[in-house]
């Protein structure tokens, strides 16, 4: 078995964007993404007429990536973020966020592996 296998260690974090403007999404992502190494990101299905919540969703792996500090983009208003991974994985997301927006836990959810944080993100 390897290491890793033995530890388990969990490093893959779902994130999902919502509430909020394709461009704040992009920026959102923009900064993960310089960060830790970007493995799936979906777009949101079309919009219609009658459509009024739109999510962005990326996975990105906390165990690589280029680790790059930016300054983040401003926001231009504030974005609803749902972080679901291992605990270790989805501290560390929620510690770049916060390095980059204002952030406020909104709620956070336990189980036996895994962490679900939400949080709103907002320009400083």
């Amino acid at each position: 078995m390897s290491d890793v296998h033995d530890l388990n260690i969990d490093t893959d974090v779902n994130v999902q964007l919502s509430d909020c403007r394709q461009e704040d999404a992009r920026a959102v992502f923009g900064v993960l993404d310089r960060y830790y190494l970007l493995e799936d990101v979906e777009a949101p299905a079309q919009a219609g007429a009658e459509s009024v919540a739109t999510v962005w969703m990326a996975t990105f792996d906390t165990s690589g990536g280029r680790r790059e500090e930016v300054s983040p983009p401003p926001l231009g208003g504030k974005v609803v973020a749902t972080l679901t991974g291992g605990y270790h994985a989805v501290g560390e997301v929620e510690k770049v966020l916060a390095a980059g927006f204002d952030i406020e836990s909104l709620q956070a959810v336990s189980g036996d592996q895994e962490t679900e944080a939400r949080l709103l993100l907002a320009p400083r």
